[in-house]
């Protein structure tokens, strides 16, 4: 018997005013799976988060969790979004705090600040905690955002394009501890990116999202690569290449083939009559 997947899309379409962004997108996703989801900026990958957030809705197909409609933000559902979205008043401790309390403020004042102290350490912030976010680097100012989203404890973690504000040294340090993070935490996690080599890091399986508008998933990419992954040696892999090369392919394909149909769209259409 199969089992029922914590999160899905069945057939969801949705338009801003005119235009269509996303057409006939279904996905299941798997408790204690992580998704990678990838497309050009664009395409729909930050719509795609906010309807699983809940955040928006489709304008047709549904959205559910756990079988049941899904139609509004959830605590069982955390998000990191790729401007950090911290309070620039409150320390890096006191913003995880405020999730803390928002989503347990029913525990003793000593298992809330364990919770805290729990997640500070887990992203190595411990030395900045008092720190506000204005005296944090971007990468440490995401770092506060991922452990703010673990420490609110969600059934499944959403990430739309956390580290593509950083820089690359930083970017690629982060994804190290993403990785690790998601081994150790066990969470569901959806993680839509623009880079294919963070998302065979990070991913159980990889979604490409083709060329939009009216953007829909393409073909599934399962990732095989034994965890812990190391960044180094995923060069030297037959594997690595080969899921690299399959979903950039992809993705470019989608491409061509988006420009040759707006191409023909724009052509004029022959007189009645016309040799």
């Amino acid at each position: 018997m199969m089992s029922q997947p914590i999160l899905a899309l069945h057939g969801v379409s949705k338009s801003f005013g005119s235009t269509p962004v996303l057409a006939d997108v279904s996905l299941s996703i798997e408790p204690g799976e992580v998704v990678g989801i990838v497309g050009f900026s664009g395409a729909g990958k930050s719509t795609l988060i906010a309807l699983l957030a809940g955040l928006e809705l489709p304008d047709s197909g549904r959205v559910s969790f756990r079988g049941q409609p899904l139609l509004a933000p959830g605590p069982e559902r955390g998000v990191v979004f790729q401007n950090y979205s911290l309070l620039p008043w409150l320390s890096a401790y006191d913003n995880v705090s405020l999730a803390v309390q928002g989503r347990f403020g029913h525990w003793p004042r000593d298992e809330q600040r364990a919770q805290v102290e729990r997640f500070i350490h887990m992203v190595g912030l411990d030395h900045a905690h008092d720190r506000k976010p204005g005296q944090l680097s971007g990468g440490m100012r995401q770092r506060v955002a991922l452990a703010r989203a673990l420490a609110a404890d969600p059934e499944v973690l959403l990430m739309d394009e956390p580290l593509s504000a950083l820089d690359a040294l930083t970017r690629a340090t982060l994804q190290d501890s993403l990785e690790r993070i998601a081994r150790a935490s066990g969470k569901t996690i959806v993680l839509v990116t623009n880079d294919v080599d963070e998302a065979i890091l990070l991913a159980d399986r990889i979604l490409p999202l083709s060329a939009g508008p009216a953007a829909t998933l393409g073909p599934e990419f399962p990732v095989h690569i034994p965890r812990p992954r190391e960044r180094r040696a995923l060069n030297s892999l037959e594997e690595f290449r080969h899921l690299r090369s399959g979903v950039i392919d992809y993705l470019l394909s989608s491409k061509r083939s988006r420009r040759a149909a707006a191409s023909a769209d724009r052509q004029p259409s022959a007189a009645p009559g016309a040799p």
